[in-house]
């Protein structure tokens, strides 16, 4: 097997037309110089260097030889400065991705991501945190925006993003409805969530029965925008992202509830095997984590500054109207 220091020598001596010269050059001895120049013609079975002539000249097979030497190691050191340049990263990038993130502050992400690393390709896939973990540790992704706990600990490294607050959202007619029905709420109308193998719906479920809701119908929804446009139209109370139904929200497509207690927040992460180009990783990683922080730092600041008056529901109190909750964003 050819050797790269057995490669420098032999070309670095050739150039030079001096094993003294060399070894000067690779900061070595000259016996190491001819050391490694003996060894690989030894490997190929041919003298490469005419050692009687002054200065040093390859043989006709040297001479041919060189050639693909040289590219041999031009192409070592290409190869090399990947990992002294993270702006020249250039492979596919596989990336996966929960929904919620895909339909907030993914897109900001994308582009500066792309700024970043202009020659980096990107293969996105949009699926439930458990199979997106899943797919990690096979390989088949390299970086995941989900939930963080399915995989060993030892395994992965992560960075912390910001959080989602979760909200429960009803139709207009069903604002009606459950202002004249405080019961209405968890007895009449069903919940709709994500899929059953995804964290929102498990914690949906502990959340109700933490209410004293037991036996919750619950209508499970592989995707976010279905979840939207099933509420809106009027099939049941959504829970969701609070900024991803902002809009819907504040045009009065959707009315909030005022919940007794507030469903538990959803929390995400930046996700990557350990040994996976670390330093790389890591890099994506702070950048999604300012995007994320802006995205919430932005929605908040649209909720604080917003008057939602007209757009709350409490379910717990009898009225003829549907507001009747004073919230701290109005």
């Amino acid at each position: 097997m050819l050797d790269f220091k057995e490669l420098d020598a032999f070309v670095w001596a050739v150039k030079l037309g001096s094993f003294r010269k060399a070894a000067v050059r690779l900061h070595i001895t000259q016996p190491s110089i001819s050391e490694r120049i003996s060894r690989l013609e030894s490997t190929v079975g041919e003298l490469l260097l005419e050692r009687s002539a002054r200065p040093i000249q390859p043989t006709m097979r040297g001479r041919e030889f060189f050639l693909h030497a040289e590219r041999m190691l031009a192409q070592r050191d290409e190869a090399l400065k990947l990992f002294d340049s993270e702006e020249d990263f250039s492979a596919p990038l596989r990336l996966g991705t929960i929904e919620t993130i895909a339909h907030s502050w993914f897109p900001t992400f994308m582009q500066r991501l792309t700024e970043r690393y202009p020659r980096l390709i990107i293969e996105l896939t949009v699926d439930y945190s458990p199979a997106l973990n899943e797919r990690l540790n096979s390989n088949e992704l390299d970086i995941l925006l989900a939930m963080n706990g399915y995989l060993p600990s030892e395994q992965i490294d992560h960075e912390t993003l910001s959080p989602y607050e979760m909200g429960m959202f009803v139709s207009p007619r069903h604002a009606q409805m459950l202002s004249k029905r405080p019961d209405a709420w968890h007895s009449t109308l069903p919940f709709i969530s994500f899929g059953k193998l995804a964290r929102p719906y498990e914690e949906l479920v502990r959340y109700l029965a933490d209410q004293g809701i037991q036996q919750p119908r619950i209508h499970s929804v592989s995707t976010l925008m279905t979840i939207v446009r099933l509420t809106t139209e009027g099939l049941g109370i959504g829970a969701l992202p609070v900024a991803t139904v902002l809009d819907e929200w504040r045009r009065g497509e959707l009315y909030r509830l005022a919940l007794p207690t507030p469903l538990p927040a959803m929390h995400y992460d930046v996700i990557w095997r350990s040994a996976n180009h670390p330093r790389f990783c890591r890099g994506v990683g702070r950048l999604a984590q300012e995007c994320a922080l802006e995205y919430a730092a932005e929605k908040h600041n649209e909720i604080t500054n917003t008057c939602f008056t007209g757009r709350w529901v409490t379910p717990n109190a009898a009225s003829s109207t549907p507001v009747q909750h004073l919230h701290p964003y109005e």
